[in-house]
């Protein structure tokens, strides 16, 4: 019979278990933290506008010099959804005692108005988690793993409701007038999104962005539009629509990539804009036609072209480019130089300007969470609904977009005065 030995107790080391507990305290603390910060600033904020609101009415008195606005209490308390997760707001309630019920106020913060229940950040995440194929029946679940259980009122008929208003406002603002709008640049391109559509015919469309630099240096979103492939008649469509609503002036230049349908149609519909080749898909053309081993250094060699700082020297490293590469590697060469003109037309235009105009950045950036960057998804959209969609981000997007670098120029380039190397050239107009 063999002997049966327990096995020895072993006390947990106490600082391991802290150790690794912390993190996940730390963040229930912080979070907690956040939303009694937020709560204690909203509350704040709206005893200030109560307090400015009963100023406002503090002449409406009786005959005995008593106050008809005046304070009464709290409103039951209500509970907000934001990205910091859900508080609660005691709202003061102010009562009017006029004698005529017509002449009586009402006050309603304007922080938090009468059926505002959640935050817009909330409202943006949802566009977004339907963009990466969350199915609307799941959205409870997935904003109940963000936001707790108070998330647990955003059932899905409440989520269709949100997509058939987002629908509405995308399709009134792309029916918007645009008689006196000035656009000095435009930037373009064509946006996949990861949206597994309906139809097996609408598995190549693709949605066409247009973001545009005003005359005070501002940059606005001009055209969302769903398209087939990035086509020339695609892109046709959309020009002819932005000329259709009043778009009357041509943008003095328009930035994108090079394998675009947009050229044939800019050229057709706008031909004395001119074409400048984004540089960053250019660099990555020409480099898919060498070798490995010699990509850094030609990467290198590329960078010094567009970082020039006249069009002479630019032209010069383009040369040194074909020679030292024309031999071996033709294709490469034949990629940098098919575009050469519109890859160099930057320099025809304010210095201040080029870190925005040689490179499609204000699309890349505001997109590239929305690319097609995963595979397809087992949600399935409409096209309807994924422009909607798209439309709600950038709209979200636009509001952190900064005004042009110089855009004091741009009043210059607008009126056609003739800039050489960036500068502007005084005896030309």
């Amino acid at each position: 019979m063999s002997k049966v030995t327990s096995k020895p107790q072993v006390n947990p080391d106490p600082s391991a278990t802290i150790s690794f507990k912390q993190p996940f305290q730390d963040a229930s603390d912080l979070d907690a933290f956040a939303r009694h910060a937020a709560k204690t600033m909203i509350q704040q904020a709206i005893e200030s506008e109560v307090q400015e609101f009963l100023d406002a009415h503090a002449n409406r008195v009786d005959a005995q010099g008593r106050r008809y606005v005046i304070r009464n209490g709290h409103l039951p308390e209500r509970q907000f959804l934001l990205a910091a997760g859900p508080i609660e707001i005691c709202q003061p309630r102010v009562r009017d005692k006029s004698p005529n019920p017509e002449d009586r106020v009402v006050f309603t913060p304007q922080l938090l108005p009468r059926y505002l229940r959640r935050s817009k950040a909330v409202d943006e995440l949802i566009p977004w988690m339907y963009l990466k194929g969350i199915s609307t029946s799941d959205f409870p679940t997935a904003l109940q793993s963000i936001f707790g259980e108070s998330a647990k009122n955003l059932s899905a008929n409440t989520v269709v409701r949100l997509k058939e208003k987002w629908t509405a406002e995308y399709e009134g603002w792309n029916k918007r007038d645009l008689a006196g709008k000035n656009y000095v640049y435009f930037w373009v391109d064509g946006v996949h999104v990861n949206v597994r559509l309906e139809d097996e015919a609408d598995r190549h469309q693709c949605i066409l962005v247009i973001i545009g630099a005003t005359a005070d240096g501002r940059k606005e979103l001009v055209a969302v539009a769903d398209g087939y492939r990035e086509s020339e008649a695609s892109w046709t469509a959309v020009l002819q629509d932005l000329k259709r609503r009043g778009l009357a002036i041509d943008p003095k230049l328009a930035v994108g990539d090079g394998a675009l349908g947009f050229w044939a149609a800019l050229r057709k519909m706008m031909p004395a804009t001119k074409e400048q080749r984004c540089w960053f898909h250019k660099t990555a053309n020409v480099l898919n036609c060498l070798p490995k081993s010699l990509q850094e250094k030609a990467k290198h060699e590329i960078h010094e072209i567009w970082m020039s700082p006249t069009k002479a020297k630019a032209e010069k490293a383009v040369k040194y480019f074909q020679e030292t590469y024309g031999a071996k590697y033709p294709k490469a060469v034949e990629c940098l130089l098919k575009d050469r003109d519109a890859l160099l037309a930057f320099y025809d235009f304010p210095a201040e300007h080029w870190v925005h105009l040689r490179t499609g950045n204000p699309i890349e950036s505001s997109f590239s969470t929305i690319r097609l960057r995963h595979r397809k998804t087992k949600g399935s959209g409409s096209r309807r609904t994924s422009l909607a969609m798209m439309f709600k981000l950038a709209e979200s997007a636009s509001r952190k977009w900064k005004r042009l670098k110089g855009y004091e120029k741009l009043e210059f380039v607008a009126k056609g005065h003739i800039f050489k190397d960036g500068e502007l050239q005084q005896d030309a107009a």
